[in-house]
């Protein structure tokens, strides 16, 4: 069993920056790729970034290339996610998330959430 903690997040305005961590413990880190996902009201919950066990390889949803940046740090057991030039339609609950493989991520593992909102 893996437990996803996350921390970050909080309100800003368009054009600014956020960043967001995701511990994890309980199991190994590096077994897993990486996810950060997001739900905005009324909607599904999407896709927004991912990255391989090993940081060899990411892939992010289109409407966040460019902008924002995964990574992670498996001796710390952590990920990131960094979010620049935010946008009030970045705004949503964003989750991390552990999944066996980065290109097709279905988590695992969930983190609690965390709000981001952006205002105009």
């Amino acid at each position: 069993q893996v437990q996803l903690v996350q921390s970050g997040g909080g309100l800003v305005q368009a054009g600014g920056s956020l960043s967001l961590s995701c511990v994890a413990s309980g199991r190994t880190f590096s077994d897993y790729a990486l996810g950060w996902f997001r739900q905005a009201p009324g909607k599904e919950r999407e896709f927004v970034a991912t990255m391989t066990w090993n940081s060899d390889a990411t892939y992010y949803h289109d409407s966040v290339k460019g902008r924002f940046t995964i990574s992670r740090d498996n001796a710390k057991n952590t990920g990131y996610l960094r979010m620049n030039s935010l946008k009030p339609e970045d705004t949503a609950v964003y989750y991390c998330g552990l999944c066996d493989g980065a290109r097709t991520c279905v988590p695992n593992y969930w983190g609690q959430g965390t709000q981001v909102a952006v205002s105009s």
